[in-house]
């Protein structure tokens, strides 16, 4: 049975960020609230969350929000997740759907996306963002787990880390080891979320993204996310702490993003490098 609100675990610490703003409005759909107004409820957002049945035929998703202001939303996890994102990072969101929709309005909707499409669709979907020391920051990039586990541990106390991305907040209502993000660094650290959702918003640009700026990281791996990872051996494992390849060949995706739940007129991803998250 898939997992809905009432599994959320709003300790998790992961959740930390989130729950000021997500505990009500899952309380409120809990309650029998539709989700869209118990969203709409907490007048947070610069949008407005609606029925997904209010998606017109023949429109992509990105381009409808862009053009009317309004969210179409479903029930369940997914869309509950990212109408938080929306709430709490309006900027970033807002930037996001402007850069979908620029480039749509420069390239249409393809068989395949973009570059710069396939990217903001990654950060939207799987982001998390990471400010930490340089040392951590390089071990995590050349995929050093020993060490960035190991020896470097006690840094991660100097580290600040948001899951950003609705899929990957979904996918860990229900934890498994291979849960794997794509962590864009943030510059420098932050001293609120509207202070960290100000600098994002600035940061992305469609140059950026298309260069796929990303690091791979097994979130179940972070110190103090997951008891198990207080053996060493945990991270023993390969198929999830995968070493750095040099010369990656390209994976390949489904020709739908039905595991991110974005079934909404959105083209294929173009081929990425990071294994997808599976359970294991």
């Amino acid at each position: 049975m898939a997992a809905g609100l009432g599994d959320i675990d709003w300790a998790a610490p992961w959740l930390a960020l989130w729950r000021e703003q997500g505990e009500p409005v899952g309380r409120e759909v809990l309650a029998g609230a539709l989700q869209p107004d118990a969203l709409n409820q907490a007048a947070r957002a610069p949008v407005r969350f609606v029925p997904q049945t209010e998606l017109p035929e023949g429109l992509a998703y990105e381009q409808h929000i862009f053009e009317s202001g309004c969210v179409p939303t479903r029930d369940g996890l997914h869309d509950f997740f990212n109408g938080l994102c929306w709430m709490t990072f309006p900027r970033t969101k807002t930037r996001l759907n402007q850069l979908q929709a620029a480039e749509i309005a420069a390239a249409g909707i393809q068989s395949v996306r973009g570059p710069v499409r396939d990217a903001i669709t990654v950060f939207d979907e799987n982001a998390a963002l990471l400010h930490a020391p340089d040392a951590l920051w390089n071990a995590l990039a050349a995929r050093e787990w020993p060490r960035l586990f190991g020896e470097l541990r006690p840094l991660w106390r100097e580290a600040q880390l948001v899951i950003f991305g609705h899929a990957a907040l979904e996918k860990l209502v229900s934890p498994y080891k291979s849960i794997t993000a794509h962590v864009w660094r943030v510059a420098r650290p932050w001293t609120s979320t509207a202070d960290l959702d100000a600098w994002l918003a600035s940061d992305l640009t469609a140059t950026k993204l298309a260069a796929k700026p990303f690091v791979p990281l097994p979130v179940l791996g972070v110190p103090q996310w997951w008891p198990a990872n207080e053996d060493p051996a945990f991270y023993d494992d390969v198929q999830v702490f995968r070493p750095l390849r040099r010369s990656p060949a390209p994976a390949q995706y489904p020709q739908d993003l039905s595991e991110f739940g974005a079934g909404r007129l959105i083209s294929s991803p173009s081929p990425l490098t990071f294994p997808p998250s599976v359970p294991g």
